[in-house]
């Protein structure tokens, strides 16, 4: 058997990932350690109570609330905290100590990952974070790597399981909202507080990651646009269907000309995608990032975003290179964040639209309806009404526009509101990928 040098691996956290971590590593000890170059020691796992029921049966002694010990005496240490605290002081520690840090913490990343990135350049140390963004999809390697020859255009990427699995189910089935959610959690797709995902936080904390990433400029989270999907109905999803468009929550990250200068958009809401659009073919609660490069042209990554054992891949994965830069020596490989593009508000963005407005069924209402559209520069590419009632009928008008600035279209969509021949604008959404 060959000998190896042992490099110690303290865990920090063992909840559905942090446990599967850590039986994956003593299982697969060997395997690992040929890969890596070194013997990977699970030195210890840090955890707030070490009788707490688990789900995979792990050796009681290697159990410690002494979180500060484990990780001054570790070479790599896996953060599978979560939230801000205490996993930002514990990975600042580690840092400091010298280890290498491994981390799926998105949050933390996505608010604080400047501040984590400029201390480990400070001592030579690196950052792993694959599992952070789309669970075991490999998305941060081929950005920061693979691709930094290249130039992205765009990013477009369904990376949250939870919401795709409910607007799934509601286009499939015709569900309402609120049935699929409590089938979500139910699954355990979905926490009992789903806020998070339904209302778009954990896809902004995502593109906030792949944006910094895919266009070298540090993004901060705060510049993110967000939208949920609370207000989808299933006559959206009905409508959308009938135009040839199936709707998804996405994460969109592009570059774009603002002011004279090439700047960054960055967003997440439920958009209209084309039948025809390999993102439109993602089911359940899988995730897939969608990437359009200069000269690569379109990559899809596709597979599980979310999973206990799914997302361990892709942080065991990023052990063994920790393993194999301490072999090699040498100091880490910083993040490229120099390009400083601006990331500029969501009023800049140019798209199509499909507006869906209850009116009055008379004369004139959808000239004037045209005619407010085309007062704020919006033109009109398609139109289809439908009546409803017998005594008091009203109509229902599902106008599809030609591209046009958010900045304008949200300035034409207040003007249609205060019409009087304009009941009610139900809803607004974007078209992406076309």
């Amino acid at each position: 058997m060959t000998e190896y040098r042992r490099l110690r691996v303290a865990l920090l956290g063992a909840g559905a990932v942090g446990s599967q971590v850590a039986a994956l590593l003593l299982r697969h000890g060997d395997e690992l350690a040929d890969r890596a170059g070194a013997e990977l020691e699970l030195a210890g796992i840090a955890v707030r109570d070490v009788d707490a029921p688990r789900d995979v049966d792990l050796p009681k002694e290697l159990f410690t609330t002494d979180a500060e010990s484990l990780i001054l005496g570790a070479d790599i240490v896996i953060e599978l905290i979560g939230g801000i605290e205490p996993a930002r002081t514990s990975i600042l520690q580690a840092i400091g100590s010298g280890a290498d840090v491994v981390t799926a913490n998105k949050a933390l990343l996505a608010t604080h990952g400047p501040e984590l990135f400029e201390a480990a350049d400070r001592v030579g140390a690196s950052v792993y974070y694959e599992a952070a963004a789309a669970g075991a999809i490999p998305i941060i390697r081929p950005l920061r790597d693979s691709l930094a020859g290249d130039r992205v255009v765009r990013i477009m990427g369904i990376v949250n399981g939870t919401t795709n699995y409910i607007l799934d189910r509601m286009d499939s089935e015709g569900a309402d909202f609120a049935d699929v959610l409590a089938d979500a959690q139910r699954l355990g797709y979905a926490e009992a507080d789903p806020t998070a995902d339904v209302e778009g936080y954990d896809a902004a904390q995502k593109a906030a990651i792949l944006a910094s990433l895919a266009f070298h400029t540090a993004v901060p989270l705060e510049a993110v646009y967000r939208e949920g999907i609370t207000s989808i109905t299933p006559s959206m999803i009905e409508e959308a269907r009938a135009a040839g468009f199936v709707i998804k929550l996405l994460a969109v990250c592009e570059r774009i000309e603002a002011n004279g200068a090439e700047s960054i958009s960055v967003r997440v809401y439920p958009a209209l995608v084309p039948n025809s659009h390999p993102l439109a073919s993602v089911h359940g609660a899988n995730n897939a990032v969608f990437v359009e490069a200069e000269a690569a042209g379109s990559l899809m990554f596709y597979g599980a975003g979310a999973g206990g054992v799914q997302t361990a891949s892709a942080v065991l994965g990023d052990v063994v290179s920790a393993a194999r830069r301490h072999i090699a020596g040498g100091v880490g490989v910083g993040e490229s964040t120099r390009a400083n593009l601006p990331v500029v508000p969501i009023g800049h963005v140019t798209t199509r639209y499909q507006i869906t407005l209850e009116v009055a069924d008379a004369p004139g209402v959808l000239a004037t309806v045209a005619g407010i559209l085309s007062d704020g520069g919006v033109s009109v590419a398609t139109v289809v009404q439908t009546v409803e009632g017998e005594d008091e009928p009203t109509a229902r008008l599902i106008i599809g526009t030609h591209r046009a600035t958010e900045q304008a279209l949200s300035a034409t969509v207040d003007a249609l509101a205060d019409s009087a021949v304009v009941a009610r604008v139900v809803s607004v959404l974007r078209v992406e990928g076309e």
